[in-house]
């Protein structure tokens, strides 16, 4: 078999290689620049496909993290306002407590129930509540309306419902981010003059309070004070539910971290640079080129002639 040898096969072997080296050394350097390994889904298909895959799941954690801060947010506000509330109720049934003593007369009691009633607001202020973004802590699923208002008979009611909106803060977890109203200001249940058990709001059981105090109705102002208790249990028991969903959000927190803190080095191990290595190969890559260069500028300036004479 015979081959031909020309001064073009040779120039453009040459060529080729010269191209390669460049090629290479180009995409090193792209890598020195960026700290990257891959750049490009062409530089190494299967680990873009797992850069791609680690940077989604990495995304959705942020998310899941995004969520907990709303919800720690929303916690601390219902924390706040439960707390404020629980401060007055307990201011409340002081002045209760004071107007069922047998030493004070009509006077006086009406005295209190000035301060009562101006209790008896603040809590209802407290009680509807809102977060930085002017939805009501406490109205369940109807943020936007004031979860305690007056009814047609001008009685201060529950306008709210029971709903608790949830969200996702991990892969298999999610928590809520309210307490219904309900839950808190809690419905009491009374036994009326024939025995018949008949429901009561909270804020009716607080003015049925101030009235009895106003008026000097002692019967109805011993009955208040137990309500009171049973009042203000509501309110803490609502207080420790949410400590105890803050807690949740901290143990959850720690564990996204964990798991964000793996994801982002097997990804550092799959796509960041190892410099050191990166520099050999540049500083060898240029060795070559050099070589390649002075390899086809005298190739490039020979012909068959040369060699014939």
């Amino acid at each position: 078999m015979v081959m031909k040898v020309s001064t073009s096969m040779f120039f453009d072997k040459a060529s080729k290689q010269l191209g390669s080296i460049q090629g290479s050394l180009a995409k090193t350097q792209e890598q020195l620049s960026t700290g990257k390994q891959i750049n490009k889904p062409s530089d190494e298909p299967d680990k873009a496909s797992l850069i791609t895959r680690l940077d989604s799941e990495l995304a959705r954690q942020k998310s899941y993290q995004g969520n907990l801060k709303a919800v720690n947010i929303r916690l601390q506000a219902e924390e706040t306002a439960l707390k404020n509330t629980s401060d007055v109720m307990y201011r409340f049934k002081e002045l209760a407590v004071q107007a069922g003593n047998d030493t004070l007369g009509p006077a006086d009691r009406r005295t209190l129930s000035l301060e009562m009633t101006q209790l008896k607001d603040q809590i209802l202020s407290l009680a509807n509540s809102q977060d930085s973004n002017g939805n009501f802590l406490f109205a369940g699923s109807r943020v936007g309306q004031a979860p305690f208002g007056p009814d047609a008979k001008g009685r201060v009611v529950y306008q709210g419902d029971q709903s608790r909106m949830v969200v996702p803060v991990g892969d298999n977890r999610r928590m809520s981010l309210n307490i219904p109203g309900s839950d808190a200001f809690v419905h009491l249940v009374r036994v009326d003059d024939k025995g018949n058990r008949v429901g009561v709001g909270f804020f009716q059981a607080l003015s049925d309070m101030v009235n009895a105090v106003a008026t000097s109705d002692r019967p109805n102002i011993q009955r208040g004070i137990k309500e009171l208790d049973r009042m203000q249990q509501g309110i803490i028991d609502a207080n420790a539910q949410v400590g105890t969903d803050m807690n949740v959000v901290d143990s959850q927190n720690s564990v996204l971290d964990e798991i964000s803190l793996r994801l982002k080095t097997t990804l550092s191990d799959v796509q960041d640079l190892d410099y050191t290595e990166a520099i050999t190969k540049m500083n060898k890559d240029q060795l070559a080129l050099e070589a390649a260069q002075s390899s086809f500028a005298k190739i490039s300036k020979l012909t068959l002639f040369s060699y014939i004479n």
